[in-house]
């Protein structure tokens, strides 16, 4: 449990409240052309440069996805094709919550006002947050920050609109590498790590560690 109340919960979106839906899409479609064997090491490759492309200056998300793409492809030696890339663009929207995620959070909402942080485009985030099924504070989108996570830019931008400072928050996410390590670079003390199984957490950040978001509300003392 935390020892603190904070002014506002943060939140990672894709991945940690919302399913992907990513790993599929690339099975689907890359499956016959790559290979049952080698299908998770380009899955792995797709994310690698996908976050290679976001540590630059903003650019649109479709752009961030297609390039990833066809990077990735162009290291498997096979044809890139711009509409299979602006598939996986297109399914955001559609995209669900985790099954663990809609009760938890809306209790937690009861007590707390939640904020998305997201790598997402102003287009597609809100059909994926009424999704979710508690209400947010507020929404904040790379697009809106000019930044995409991991860049601190991205949550300079949200500590400015909510007019607070970063030991205010308890950030949550399900990614080390887009927001636990920058949100302890940026000062972040309470961060707590959903344990997805996308990534290994990483004491020297300063988490707690749940399973799920069924987690959260004993962290906060609900």
């Amino acid at each position: 449990m935390v020892a603190f109340r904070p002014k506002y919960i943060t939140f990672d979106c894709y991945g940690t409240l919302t399913r992907t839906g990513t790993d599929d899409m690339t099975r689907a479609i890359y499956l016959e052309r790559v290979g049952v064997d080698h299908i998770g090491e380009f899955y792995r490759i797709f994310n690698i440069y996908r976050m290679d492309e976001v540590l630059g200056a903003w650019k649109p998300y479709k752009d961030i996805l297609c390039n990833a793409l066809e990077r990735t492809c162009k290291r498997w030696g096979i044809p890139f094709d711009e509409e299979e890339g602006l598939r996986f663009y297109e399914a955001v929207p559609d995209a669900g919550p985790h099954s663990d995620v809609p009760e938890p959070l809306a209790r937690v909402a009861n007590d707390f006002p939640l904020v998305i942080l997201s790598n997402a485009a102003n287009a597609q985030i809100q059909d994926n947050v009424e999704k979710l099924g508690a209400p947010f504070h507020a929404v904040y989108t790379a697009e809106q920050a000019q930044a995409y996570k991991p860049r601190l830019q991205a949550f300079e931008y949200m500590f400015e609109e909510l007019g607070c400072a970063p030991e205010d928050v308890m950030h949550v996410s399900a990614s080390m590498r887009y927001d636990m390590m920058a949100a302890h670079d940026i000062g972040i003390q309470a961060k707590v790590f959903v344990k997805r199984g996308y990534e290994q957490p990483n004491h020297q950040f300063g988490l707690l560690e749940i399973d799920d978001i069924g987690g959260l509300p004993a962290v906060l003392g609900l």
